[in-house]
């Protein structure tokens, strides 16, 4: 039986060198085929739609793989089959920054989702960046509104909610004001710019994160925050 491929949240930076380190380590072994889905930048427009697909082409070329683009803007398009058939043979599927509940909404039950589990649940890793790390979470919280307002996010880590551009958002965010954020039952995870929590399988449930990149990675606790310098658990749901 095929284990899941391996999984990627990280803070910011996709598609730039800074982070070719860690696209390169979710492509290990895997199919030559990088596909990006910029689906959360889609409610600002066709510039900033080329922007992302111009950024993962230039990423691409720096890993040696080949780059598909699945131009999914709303639920429409995600539940368009011709989409879903580009999906087939990733070795990596990435969702990049913009709106997260946006992407959430437009993802969630629809074929091109179904085919994104398809391909992970065979062994191709998936990423999400910003937005995309906080949308395949169980929930995606609004900064705006951190007691309401947050949507269902794609349930890949159900108990954990992400926090990214962490080392900036903590500027502007005193540690008290992340209580609202910290619920009950989930584990709310900060992740710094340039810096993945990154995981890969073990036969269970439970799957084992480590930090990459520049910065780092943090628990937020009731508490404060608690700097991720060894191997964590998080359970993956990969039904």
């Amino acid at each position: 039986m095929t284990s899941p491929g391996r999984l990627a949240l990280v803070g910011s930076g996709e598609y730039l060198p800074v982070m070719h380190a860690v696209e390169q380590w979710l492509l290990e072994g895997r199919p030559a085929r990088y596909v990006q889905l910029a689906t959360a930048a889609a409610p600002e427009g066709d510039v900033s739609l080329r922007h992302w697909h111009d950024l993962g082409a230039q990423a691409a070329q720096r890993l040696g793989v080949e780059q598909v683009v699945i131009d999914v803007r709303d639920r429409a398009d995600a539940d368009d089959p011709r989409w879903a058939d580009e999906i087939r043979g990733a070795g990596l599927v990435y969702l990049s920054g913009g709106n997260p509940s946006h992407l959430a909404n437009t993802l969630r039950g629809t074929v091109v989702w179904q085919a994104i589990l398809n391909e992970w649940r065979a062994g191709a890793s998936l990423a999400g960046c910003s937005a995309g790390a906080m949308a395949m979470c169980g929930y995606v919280p609004d900064f705006r509104h951190p007691r309401s307002g947050g949507v269902d996010g794609l349930g890949v880590l159900p108990d954990v909610r992400v926090l990214p551009h962490f080392d900036r958002l903590t500027h502007w965010m005193p540690d008290f004001t992340l209580k609202p954020l910290v619920a009950k039952g989930a584990q709310s995870i900060g992740v710094d710019e340039d810096t993945a929590l990154a995981g890969e399988s073990n036969g269970t449930d439970t799957w084992s994160f480590m930090s990459m990149g520049r910065q780092s990675a943090w628990r937020i606790e009731s508490n404060g925050k608690h700097r991720i310098d060894e191997p964590i658990s998080l359970r993956v749901s990969v039904n």
